[in-house]
């Protein structure tokens, strides 16, 4: 039986244990250095909805189109256009796929040095509920960047 978990521990992810998180909205993670948050027609529509805006002034205020699609746009210290003076997201409920995804995306998952890495800017890591491997994969998965 030994061989058994020794060859699970070889095809298992260093997370097969599971991951702690919960968000503490501080809004570290949609501010600082620039960045890219990705987002499609349909996230625009419903961001644009709960903000009471048209899509199309939305758009024209707070998606910029790049190489690769379209992105919110950011404040001239970096932040997230959709955080608000106290650094709370103003479509918190509709945020992009990108946002819901945090931290489970690919680059944070490759190792724990990276998980560590990311863990230094986000207060969430590593406390908060356990996050099994099945719900951290189905996340991950979902994940486009």
């Amino acid at each position: 039986m030994a061989w058994l978990a020794q060859l699970k521990s070889q095809v298992s992810p260093w997370y097969a244990e599971g991951l702690r998180f919960g968000c503490q909205a501080c809004g570290r993670c949609c501010s600082g250095a620039p960045g890219y948050v990705w987002v499609d027609e349909e996230e625009i529509v419903e961001i644009s909805a709960s903000l009471r805006l048209a899509a199309a002034d939305f758009r024209r205020l707070y998606v910029r189109r790049l190489w690769r699609g379209m992105s919110l746009r950011e404040k001239a210290n970096y932040d997230c256009v959709l955080l608000d003076g106290n650094r709370r997201c103003t479509a918190y409920e509709f945020r992009p796929l990108q946002c819901r995804t945090w931290p489970f995306w690919p680059s944070n998952l490759e190792s724990p040095e990276a998980w560590d890495e990311a863990s230094r800017r986000c207060p969430g890591m590593g406390g908060g509920p356990l996050y099994a491997l099945e719900q951290i994969e189905a996340v991950r998965l979902e994940m486009k960047v």
